[in-house]
């Protein structure tokens, strides 16, 4: 079965970095982007980040632009999210995502998604 699975997650210092992995299992990674998103308490989802299948296209959230990096490792069925200059307002719960639609809508009301991750805590705090 489709698994995904985050970790890197933890307590960072404003100013830190963090680097996010989805290990995923049960299907054929290398055909499906893939997305990073994330919830803060009393907050809506955001997507912040997402890229296509070869990696040939990547796209950000203008929250996090300049500062994140998303990047996947076919061979090794893995999804990234290199996290740097954090600041507070980045806390949230990141889960990983599959998007059998690719990244249509991603800038907007968010994209389809089928399958996600539970997710990993980010605190970032001083």
């Amino acid at each position: 079965q489709v698994q995904l699975v985050e970790s890197g997650g933890g307590l960072a210092q404003p100013g830190g970095s963090l680097r996010l992995s989805c290990a995923a299992s049960g299907f054929t990674f290398s055909r499906y982007a893939m997305g990073w998103a994330r919830q803060a308490p009393g907050k809506g989802l955001e997507w912040v980040s997402g890229v296509y299948s070869d990696s040939s296209v990547t796209y950000y959230a203008d929250s996090v632009k300049g500062r994140f990096t998303i990047s996947r490792d076919n061979a090794k069925n893995t999804l990234y999210l290199q996290m740097n200059s954090l600041k507070p307002e980045d806390t949230a719960l990141y889960f990983c995502a599959r998007l059998p639609a690719g990244l249509a809508y991603i800038a907007a009301q968010g994209p389809r998604y089928d399958y996600r991750g539970q997710g990993t805590q980010v605190t970032v705090s001083s």
